[in-house]
């Protein structure tokens, strides 16, 4: 695959993901300061690691998850709890049970502000639902 195949699998990928809506959104807000940023997210991130056959993409979302939590990337967090939902189907048991988890691996302290991230993108996917 060359790098142009790569970037269309990985833009294809990062769009069944994350959702229209948010890919528009990053695209929109490329600047000559981020595109090349963006690009490697695409090619590499998205086109050679989320498209390998190894592991199916629910399995990699809780692996993306789980590891935001650990890394207490809160922005991030939101983003792929907001995709997992939407694009996903997980449900608010699945991502308690990956906040339990990771309680155990990465402290209380750390899986009570995960929790408190997976209760309000839920409230805010409610309250998107209801408008």
């Amino acid at each position: 695959m060359d790098e142009k195949q790569r970037h269309a699998a990985g833009m294809k990928m990062r769009r069944e993901i994350l959702g229209d809506a948010y890919v528009d959104r990053a695209i929109a807000e490329t600047t000559e300061v981020t595109t090349a940023f963006q690009d490697l997210l695409t090619r590499y991130a998205w086109g050679e690691i989320w498209t390998r056959p190894g592991l199916d993409h629910r399995t990699r979302r809780v692996l993306v998850l789980g590891t935001q939590i650990a890394l207490k990337q809160w922005d991030q967090l939101r983003l792929h709890i907001r995709g997992a939902v939407v694009e996903g189907g997980f449900s608010a048991g699945d991502l308690q049970e990956i906040v339990l988890q990771q309680a155990i691996y990465c402290g209380a302290p750390t899986a009570l502000t995960a929790m408190n991230v997976v209760r309000e993108v839920l409230e805010e996917l409610a309250e998107a639902r209801d408008t």
